[in-house]
């Protein structure tokens, strides 16, 4: 087996000592705040309220009554009696006017950026992220989730970090406020020290072309000794080993020269930053080609022998993911799950190195449903004490950046305690909402991609069910046609037009099919009848009743599955 040379990060004695430094000091704060939840929660929830209670949405709140309630039992009635539930939608007028420049709408003064993600119409949402909140959650949580790697593999700084974040600027709101990727400002805003870990400069993510982009970041990495690798889908590791080996040559000539291929769509001033980062190699080019001469096929733990930690999702549909990369890997690699993290909270970090979320009881406040409460008109909104080991729960958050009482439209499962906090693993979206790899794709969203679709064609459909085939990574098409002589390729073309749909009223999706996480949808005709035989056969099958029969025409179901590949034509 040929030896690859382990090349150390600069300074990695002085990076591992800051972190570990500014990490224990975090999670003293986490282990203090974990002695008593419901105490926590409820200084926290008074912070919140009394740094919004002067703001227009505090004063239409009441917050300063609810701060003048005399126990936590009483803050947390005011709370639910003066604040309903809120979705992105309730909230998107407020968060207009802060776009405008309007200030003191939903938090004091104006946010610093907008994270954007897929909303459930075709409008993204944009996510406020206040001075306050990134301060607090990003800057210092960012210490402690880096310690965590250190608690389980003290040696892992000893390489580069390989991570693949968003641009720190996508656009711009009306007022000129900078939307974009928050990952990219954690990464580019860290310290200097910090920086030397990552595997990429930064200017490697402001290129506009995602192919050149993804080419840059991979011919660094397979250049350097990685030790750690960050990314949120396990997805990515897959077509990075893939991209890898099918442009093997491309990369081993590029870490010979020095160079980045002149073929690339990159920018001049980018290109030229990151070639200054460049330099020879072709020791790393030797290895590199007698490793590929005795495999044939290789992988990360081939070229990247000395990796310690991995972090991605391992919850929710992103298992089927996990279980295609389980062999790249030496069985020695702490796989950490990325935790419980959305662009609107980064609610917790997994201390265990395993799969576990500790909620920051310290940083949001947290109210739950549970999951057999979720169909009630008028549910019990729980405290986070007062959660049970075993159940799930919907869960709804309030932060310092303008999110009050909001739906994550998530169900998580309570695994344990961190001290008095509870621990969570993320279980699937609800209500419609299907994320195979984050492109959380809605049933409106579909509804509207295959009423566009229509309307441009003329096709009419008698049947629709779109179902998410998670081995294959793409989206099943189960459509009934008005025309009973419809063609295979013309059903294709009709199909492939709501792909194109689909794209334009989810930005996530978008990606994800540019980058082929997703692939292209398949589409299945059925039987001329197929309405009614399905909720013949769905009843029989005991999955609903005759006088409750409903179904989700956007699924991730075997079963519904299975009984649709019983009505194809």
């Amino acid at each position: 087996m040929i030896e690859i040379k382990k090349n150390r990060t600069k300074n990695a004695g002085l990076i591992t000592f800051c972190l570990g430094f500014a990490g224990k000091a975090q999670k003293r704060v986490l282990d203090k705040a974990a002695r008593n939840c419901r105490k926590t929660q409820e200084a926290t929830l008074r912070s919140i309220l009394e740094y919004a209670r002067d703001t227009e949405w505090g004063k239409a709140h009441n917050f300063s009554d609810i701060l003048a309630a005399k126990t936590d039992t009483e803050l947390y009635s005011l709370w639910q009696k003066n604040v309903p539930p809120q979705d992105y939608e309730d909230l998107r007028p407020y968060i207009e006017r802060h776009k405008n420049g309007e200030e003191n709408i939903l938090f004091p003064g104006k946010p610093m950026m907008y994270a954007t993600t897929s909303g459930t119409t075709s409008k993204p949402k944009w996510i406020p992220v206040t001075d306050t909140y990134y301060k607090n959650v990003y800057s210092k949580m960012t210490k402690l989730w880096l310690y965590t790697f250190m608690m389980h593999k003290p040696h892992c700084f000893e390489g580069k970090a390989l991570s693949v974040v968003g641009k720190c600027v996508e656009g711009y709101a009306p007022d000129g406020t900078v939307c974009g990727s928050i990952s990219g400002v954690t990464r580019r805003d860290c310290p200097d020290f910090i920086a030397g870990l990552h595997s990429a400069p930064h200017p490697v993510f402001d290129i506009d072309d995602y192919a050149a982009r993804y080419y840059a970041i991979i011919r660094i990495a397979l250049g350097q000794t990685v030790s750690i690798i960050v990314t949120p889908n396990p997805s990515t590791i897959l077509e990075m080993e893939k991209n890898i080996n099918e442009n093997f040559d491309r990369y081993v000539e590029d870490i010979e020269k020095g160079t980045l291929d002149k073929s690339l769509d990159i920018a001049d001033d980018i290109r030229t930053a990151i070639e200054a980062t460049l330099k020879p190699d072709p020791e790393r080019a030797r290895e590199l080609r007698a490793l590929k001469a005795e495999l044939g096929t290789i992988g990360p733990k081939d070229f990247w022998p000395y990796l310690e930690v991995i972090t991605t999702w391992k919850c929710g549909n992103t298992k089927a993911y996990v279980n295609k990369i389980k062999d790249s890997f030496s069985k020695d690699v702490l796989y950490q799950e990325f935790s419980y993290f959305a662009s609107e909270v980064r609610s917790g970090l997994v201390m265990n190195g395993q799969d576990d979320t500790v909620l920051f009881a310290h940083m949001h406040y947290f109210e739950f449903v549970e999951e057999s409460d979720l169909e009630n008109p008028n549910p019990r909104y729980l405290q986070t004490s007062e959660l049970e080991v075993g159940k799930k729960y919907c869960v709804y958050v309030t932060t310092f950046a303008g999110l009050y009482r909001y739906n994550m439209n998530d169900l998580v499962l309570v695994t344990g305690k961190y001290g008095d906090i509870p621990t969570i693993q993320f279980i699937q979206k609800i209500n419609g909402i299907i994320s195979m790899t984050g492109e959380k794709l809605s049933e409106v969203q579909f509804l509207e991609a295959l009423s566009m679709a229509q309307k441009e064609t003329g096709t009419k459909l008698t049947f629709n069910i779109g179902n998410a085939n998670l081995e294959d990574s793409r989206y099943e098409f189960y459509f009934g046609f008005e025309n009973p002589s419809i063609t295979k390729q013309e059903a294709d073309e009709f199909g492939a037009l709501v792909d194109k749909m689909l794209c334009k009223v989810n930005q996530e999706y978008e990606s994800k099919r540019g980058t082929n996480r997703i692939g292209a949808p398949v589409v299945k005709i059925l039987i001329d009848d197929c309405m009614e035989q399905f909720k013949i056969r769905y009843i029989a099958a005991g999955m609903g009743r005759e006088g409750q029969f409903k179904y989700n025409m956007l699924m991730q179901n075997l079963k519904v599955r299975a009984l649709l590949e019983t009505l194809l034509k």
